[in-house]
């Protein structure tokens, strides 16, 4: 589960990790208020939304048409340095209800609905600075580098010795060691204590919240001699969710793809992709395998979805719907291996299913396993037009053909 920046740099507070003072703007009005409350100053004003590349993005109206800046001369990005509460909210008007498009999001965007509004920063440096599960290791794993900031995608990619990593023994634990390695690491020589307490702070927030990952980029130095988050991004394990029902009451299902809430809602293993090839699989490998033959047979998968091993009729119900919920869905394939699931169970629901939504696509079966001849009866008597399919690589080239080759 993601979160907001607010929100993670909230979580980051409750944890001792320094961030810069900030208030959420829900409008122009509580925009300037907030800047005025900040000082009166110089303040940032940065979009709220589940994605990176906020300061490069570019924001589209309803029309879709760029949103520029106030006085025209470039596009009105997703982060902005302003002079004052006047221009704060002439900012927040321009970005709150309109679309923000960066290269995390994609080219349909997300419609921001929430501004955080910062006391801007005398910044000296910025750098890198993230903790992640290693499963190499089997516990946190610091990734830190001295050239942070927007571009650390592209660090990455050309200059990887510019990517430090430091582990956490996990039987061991965290140790001091560990802040003052990553400090000199960073070139933060002078502040080696300020780096090490934040550090420190970062690894109990992995580990207290259950997270997946978390990132701070960029960690700053300032003028002043301060180390601190200047930005943050959570990522929660889902299924830890249920010890932290405080963090799960953060989610914001508007920034979710609909049908994966919808998914979410029956425990189904579900993410949307771009293709037309709709996925109904039990098991992850299997659904991995699949996806593989169908892109090996030209076509694309429409998503991932793994109704597990013990999805009932009602389950596998709702599976099929979410599928055709999809408008790209231009053919179907449901590949089943009955092991702890029953084959019989699957076809009862994906007949169930049809009827009930009505379904307008080709649809290929591919069963296997438990009770397999009973399945492929309850298809074949069901009146409705599927297409029986005999092994994975004959299911993927029907499917592949019957969704026009993509």
């Amino acid at each position: 589960m993601k979160i907001h920046e607010y929100q993670a740099k909230g979580v980051f507070r409750d944890h001792g990790v320094p961030v810069p003072r900030g208030i959420v703007a829900s409008t122009p009005a509580e925009a300037k208020a907030a800047a005025v409350e900040l000082g009166g100053g110089t303040v940032v004003v940065k979009s709220q939304i589940h994605a990176g590349g906020r300061g490069k993005g570019t924001f589209q109206n309803a029309d879709g048409q760029q949103v520029m800046r106030p006085a025209g001369d470039k596009p009105l990005g997703g982060v902005v340095v302003v002079s004052g509460p006047d221009e704060a909210e002439q900012i927040a008007g321009l970005m709150l209800g309109n679309t923000l498009v960066t290269h995390q999001t994609g080219p349909e965007g997300r419609v921001v609905k929430k501004l955080l509004i910062e006391e801007g920063m005398d910044i000296k440096r910025e750098f890198y600075l993230a903790v992640l599960l290693d499963r190499e290791v089997g516990g946190p794993m610091f990734i830190a580098s001295a050239e942070g900031g927007m571009d650390i995608e592209t660090v990455a990619a050309e200059r990887p010795d510019a990517i430090k990593k430091v582990a956490v023994d996990p039987k061991a634990g965290f140790s001091g060691w560990v802040g003052r390695r990553l400090a000199f690491e960073l070139g933060l020589d002078e502040r080696v204590k300020e780096t090490g307490k934040l550090v420190a702070a970062l690894h109990k927030c992995f580990m207290s919240t259950d997270a997946s990952m978390v990132e701070v980029n960029p960690l700053v130095e300032t003028g002043d001699g301060r180390v601190l988050a200047l930005d943050a991004k959570v990522s929660f394990d889902d299924n830890a969710l249920y010890r932290h029902p405080d963090l799960k009451e953060l989610r914001d299902l508007d920034e979710e793809d609909p049908l994966e809430v919808e998914a979410s809602k029956h425990n189904l293993n579900y993410i949307k992709l771009d293709g037309s090839v709709g996925c109904m699989v039990n098991g992850a490998g299997l659904a991995m395998g699949t996806m593989d033959i169908i892109k090996f047979h030209g076509g694309s998968p429409a998503n991932f979805l793994d109704v597990g091993g013990g999805a009932n009729t009602e389950m596998v119900t709702q599976a099929f719907q979410i599928i055709l919920g999809d408008p790209n869905v231009k053919a179907v394939l449901i590949n089943i291996f009955g092991g702890i699931m029953r084959c019989d169970v699957v076809a009862e629901g994906v007949v169930a299913a049809a009827k009930k939504v009505g379904v307008e696509v080709p649809v290929v079966v591919r069963l296997e396993g438990t009770n397999v001849e009973k399945g492929r009866e309850i298809l074949q008597n069901s009146g409705l037009d599927f297409i029986v399919a005999n092994g994975m690589k004959d299911a993927a080239e029907k499917v592949v053909a019957a969704a026009g080759g993509n």
